[in-house]
């Protein structure tokens, strides 16, 4: 979780950069990365950005672009349960300090909030095929876990009927480590592979405590503009996690600089490694017809 936007745009000209950030009035803090990135940092769109040649090797899904979002300060994708039905209000999935009203506090719950927020969605190649429209949050927080869930005002059925997009579906199991994995940025149009290094029992930024984070092997060197970016496993094309934030400078536990922390206190610093909140854990939250039910057996996402 960065500087906002607009201080590190600031920063930048100041330096003599030339920059490209999101909208100064989505200033979500990036390091859990909504953060302002240099232009010629981007790359043309559909390029991959990964040299993880093993991750490569294995047999893989067709990840594309098809299905992401582009926000005004990250990404995001459209996504359902899998039990979810075509006719059902369609869903988008970012991280929560991505929400257009600012970073939930620690211990905060957004539920049900009304939102008319807009989204860019994407073709297969990245390039934008109209615009959706949020009818509210449905859910969001940085607790355990940093996520945002919108309800759109129309639906999977009519989105495809329109677009011919379907949605990315959340998978209902823990990733593996070693899985190969793609993040898929809509805000940049870029596509990063690598493999799940591991899991961070407890990682700590600044206030926020995340629990059970996915860790990329050094390939998925995501920038600014990615925060949540979906991450899709190349073995079944579904959502595992949802891109956050990653150690910046060096430093340990603060803001941009996440740190790992065991189950007997331990404290690990990994510089220039970027992580990601798994995901698995939403549909056992969602009834029919996409409702949210936080009371359901089985949903561990926290509660207002």
């Amino acid at each position: 979780m960065k500087k906002p936007l607009i201080g590190v745009l600031t920063a930048l000209l100041l330096a003599g950069a030339t920059a490209l950030a999101a909208p100064a009035a989505a200033a979500a803090p990036s390091g859990a990365q909504a953060r302002a990135v240099s232009a010629d940092r981007a790359v043309p769109v559909g390029q991959d950005a990964s040299a993880d040649r093993a991750a490569q090797a294995q047999p893989a899904a067709a990840v594309s672009f098809a299905g992401t979002v582009a926000l005004s300060n990250c990404s995001g994708s459209l996504v359902r349960m899998p039990g979810s039905a075509a006719g059902d209000p369609a869903l988008v999935l970012s991280n929560g300090h991505c929400l257009e009203n600012g970073m939930p506090g620690p211990g905060e719950v957004v539920v049900g909030q009304a939102s008319s927020r807009t989204f860019s969605l994407l073709s297969s190649t990245g390039a934008k095929l109209g615009t959706l429209r949020a009818s509210k949050v449905v859910y969001g927080t940085m607790t355990d876990t940093d996520v945002s869930l919108y309800q759109l005002n129309t639906t999977y059925a009519a989105i495809q009927s329109r677009y011919g997009i379907a949605p990315l579906t959340i998978a209902a199991t823990h990733p593996a480590q070693g899985a190969s994995i793609k993040v898929v940025s809509g805000y940049w149009k870029k596509i990063y592979s690598c493999s799940v290094d591991g899991f961070a029992y407890r990682l700590k930024e600044g206030e926020w405590t995340f629990k059970d984070s996915v860790r990329y092997t050094s390939s998925c060197n995501t920038i600014g503009g990615t925060s949540g970016s979906p991450v899709v496993s190349t073995a079944t094309g579904e959502v595992v996690a949802v891109n956050n934030t990653g150690n910046e400078d060096g430093e340990s536990c603060t803001v941009n600089n996440p740190c790992e922390v065991d189950q007997n206190g331990k404290v690990t610093v990994r510089q220039g490694i970027n992580y990601a909140q798994q995901t698995y854990g939403i549909p056992a939250c969602f009834a029919a017809g996409n409702r949210l039910d936080l009371t359901r057996a089985g949903c561990t996402l926290p509660r207002p």
